[in-house]
């Protein structure tokens, strides 16, 4: 019985020698390789958001617009509260009515905004309530500004019309908005995020044959939200588009 243990050790380590020198023999050193890589990974998302449902929602089975707000920097964290303090959902909160569906998330604390979970929110939404796909808008302000612009050109089919408020974005890439209405909104004496940084993306759409539309407040700083949002033309112009359009 001994004797069966020690040939049987000698075995496996004879075995792991092996395997590790036919290892060492299949790899291929000084010149670039073809690799791939496959794994799936899962991801759990939990987001806090308010939601406004339209006063006639529950008597009408009509398909509504939905509006996603995407909130700054500022109102990151827990309390849910804080996403009230600017846009629609402060709007909402001084009695504002209006005649869509407002999704307004709130993003972590030290963190940004991620694309696969507002998608997934929005998936989540459509799939609980009357949601008019034709008819889904996205706007924020400065982090959240930023956001939308990263969103729609990731998303680019996903949404009708957006409205990005003092923000940069991604110039090289929003070739692929060239077809999606924007409306963009930036102070003149922003010193957070410079006006410039808007008027970029603005250039390359405008170059790309876009329609995007560019309002400058001129004695404006940072908070070019406040009067964007508070305008009724604002939401005319979004609720005056739909994906249909380009069907």
């Amino acid at each position: 019985m001994k004797e069966l243990i020690i040939t049987l050790f000698a075995m496996s380590v004879l075995a792991i020698l092996f395997g590790c020198s036919t290892e060492e023999q299949q790899l291929v050193t000084g010149r670039n390789l073809k690799e791939e890589l496959h794994l799936q990974v899962l991801v759990n998302y939990d987001a806090n958001y308010l939601l406004y449902l339209p006063e006639d929602y529950k008597r009408s089975s009509k398909k509504w617009p939905l509006v996603l707000f995407l909130h700054g920097s500022g109102e990151r964290g827990s309390d849910i509260e804080l996403v009230k303090r600017n846009g629609p959902p402060k709007l909402v909160e001084e009695g504002k009515k209006f005649p869509f569906i407002l999704v307004s998330p709130q993003c972590s604390e030290r963190t940004i905004w991620d694309n696969k979970m507002l998608i997934s929110l929005l998936d989540e939404i459509e799939s609980k309530y009357n949601v008019d796909k034709n008819k889904e808008y996205l706007t924020g302000l400065s982090m959240g500004g930023h956001a939308t612009w990263s969103l729609a050109i990731q998303y680019p089919e996903r949404f009708a019309a957006i409205i990005p408020i003092c923000a940069a974005g991604y110039p090289q890439d929003v070739y692929v908005l060239k077809d999606v209405p924007v409306w963009v909104f930036h102070g003149q004496k922003d010193d957070i995020v410079p006006i410039t940084e808007g008027q970029q993306m603005v250039n390359a759409l405008e170059k790309e044959g876009g329609s995007v539309k560019f309002t400058i407040y001129p004695e404006a700083g940072h908070d070019a939200w406040t009067e964007t949002y508070n305008n009724p033309e604002v939401y005319k112009w979004l609720l005056s588009h739909s994906l249909e359009d380009k069907k």
